[in-house]
């Protein structure tokens, strides 16, 4: 921008950049993570997926080793890709990672499932595994076609955050496909080619007639669920006009500034501290061209633009990092050495989320619902399953935004800034997901008792799929909930949004999406 182009210009001026400096092109699209931040969050997901692997193990046994192989293959695969980008790991490239990890191990779960099922009926092994395979096909391409859908829109049509979580979606998504499907399948083939006296399990005694016996009525309960989420949504909203939101400086703007150091400074470290110091205002914290030069964007006193201001914030800067360090602060760039550090230039910012980009982000997901409506129209035939999924996505964004509210109303502030668009476009991901597979075994349902009453045959349908619900919800809480509690500050408000919307995702394909889809299927035939 012109701003950096008129810091890095002040920058070389002052003699402050080191040199030579060698700058190398990277594919870096949306807020990159510190080292710590990065550590952080890389460790946090690799013991997330360290549990999942011990469960997928222990619940669907020999089985489960092959989920595992197809997870490790789908993680390389997309690392690897995105290394032959040259990308660095940005929040909204976690985001995707997170959504493509829980859709891998969706799809080996719909097929485990599907495979027990046709045990328990009797069948021989080997039929049992081509039947799984046949029957969860249709659920898993109409989960990754509804899902990909989004992200080729956000590709084309986003900008910034929005574009690189796109990116990490598509290519996540295709290895996931690969590898759930097609590796696994070959897997399983070759340890089976026995048949009934191969050594190849899918359940041991505890999780092979688990949740099978399970019958709840759920659309009985749809009423209720239609008023707690009306009631916390409205609370939300009303917590967001009286109280408002944390909005970070991508969305408020504020003050920027470029301190120099003499050694390299860890950008986390900074921003969790220099946060506390400007009263939990959105912070920015950022390398610029060295790791040994800062740029420190604040939305402390923003709406202030008096000269006053400008030197209380520049003071806040200063003592913060004078804390944070232990160095000194000087006002000679020169003299910049292991004790002092220096401010070389500051300037007004404006909002980093320019309005192009917010427009791009609402056109983008406009014209993703209708695409996914008109989907759903085609594949199942019916128009109440577009709109019960589109209600379902709607209610899960507004239900994060709302506790996102009600956690600052409550003295919990997590910012809304351009890592929250990341997450928000995560949860829609998951939530088409669930919602469509819940739809898939409801029309083939449909299809086999068509004489059935149809409000019994959308209940059958929920508990036909509890297990695989409640398999994958878990598996991605897992990764998700190790994220929130030990990937440190920065990751806090990411992490927060994702455990919020899988919980919501989860319940709004039982509670929502599906009893709006019945309500108004009965509506249109009376």
């Amino acid at each position: 921008t012109i701003d950096e182009a008129q810091d890095l210009a002040n920058i070389l001026k002052a003699g402050a950049l080191p040199a030579p400096t060698t700058i190398v092109e990277d594919v870096v699209i949306g807020p990159t993570l510190g080292k710590s931040a990065r550590a952080q969050g890389i460790n946090s997901m690799l013991a997330g997926l360290a549990i999942v692997i011990v469960f997928m193990v222990f619940y669907y046994s020999k089985g489960g080793l092959i989920a595992n192989l197809a997870l490790f293959l789908n993680v390389f695969f997309i690392l690897g890709i995105l290394a032959q980008l040259n990308a660095s790991l940005t929040l909204p490239g976690v985001a995707g990672i997170v959504l493509t990890i829980g859709m891998s191990i969706d799809a080996n779960v719909l097929i485990f499932e599907r495979i027990k099922e046709e045990l328990r009926l009797g069948s021989g092994l080997k039929q049992a595994i081509s039947s799984g395979y046949m029957k969860a096909y249709s659920s898993i391409i109409d989960a990754n076609v509804t899902t990909m859908i989004v992200g080729f829109i956000l590709y084309m049509l986003g900008q910034g955050p929005v574009k690189g979580f796109a990116i990490t979606l598509i290519i996540g998504i295709i290895c996931s496909f690969f590898s759930a499907v097609f590796i696994t399948r070959v897997v399983i083939e070759w340890f089976s080619k026995k048949g009934d006296q191969s050594n190849i399990s899918f359940a041991n005694k505890i999780s092979m007639n688990s949740l099978t016996r399970f019958h709840f009525d759920f659309l009985s309960k749809r009423k209720i669920a239609y008023i707690f989420s009306g009631t916390f949504i409205s609370v939300g909203v009303l917590a967001m006009i009286f109280n408002g939101l944390s909005m970070g400086v991508d969305f408020k703007g504020g003050r920027s500034y470029v301190v120099s150091f003499d050694q390299a400074m860890e950008t986390s470290m900074l921003k969790t501290q220099l946060t506390e110091s400007f009263d939990g205002q959105g912070t920015e914290v950022k390398t610029f061209g060295s790791d040994k030069i800062i740029k420190i964007t604040t939305s402390y006193l923003t709406d202030d633009d008096t000269d006053l201001a400008d030197e209380i914030v520049k003071s806040t800067l200063i003592s913060g990092l004078e804390v944070t360090t232990g160095q000194t602060y000087i006002a000679n760039d020169a003299a910049v050495d292991a004790t002092h550090f220096s401010i070389g230039s500051s300037s007004k910012v404006g909002a980093t989320i320019a309005d192009d980009i917010k427009n791009s982000s609402y056109k983008s997901a406009v014209i993703a619902l209708i695409c996914i409506f008109l989907y759903i129209l085609v594949r199942f035939r019916k128009w109440q399953f577009g709109i019960g999924a589109i209600v379902a996505l709607f209610h899960d964004a507004l239900f994060v935004i709302s506790s996102f509210a009600i956690a600052n109303l409550l003295g919990i502030s997590f910012e809304i800034d351009q890592v929250f668009v990341a997450a928000i476009l995560t949860i829609i991901g998951y939530s088409i997901n669930d919602t469509v597979v819940v739809f898939d075994r409801i029309r083939e349902n449909l299809g086999i008792k068509s004489g059935s009453e149809i409000y019994q045959v959308f209940n059958e349908s929920l508990s036909n799929t509890i297990s695989r619900t409640f398999i994958t919800s878990l598996t991605t809480l897992i990764v998700v909930i190790i994220l929130f509690l030990f990937g440190g500050e920065v990751l806090k408000g990411f992490s927060f949004a994702l455990l919020v919307g899988i919980i919501i995702g989860t319940y709004s394909s039982l509670f929502i999406a599906t009893p709006v889809a019945l309500d108004l299927t009965l509506k249109s035939k009376s």
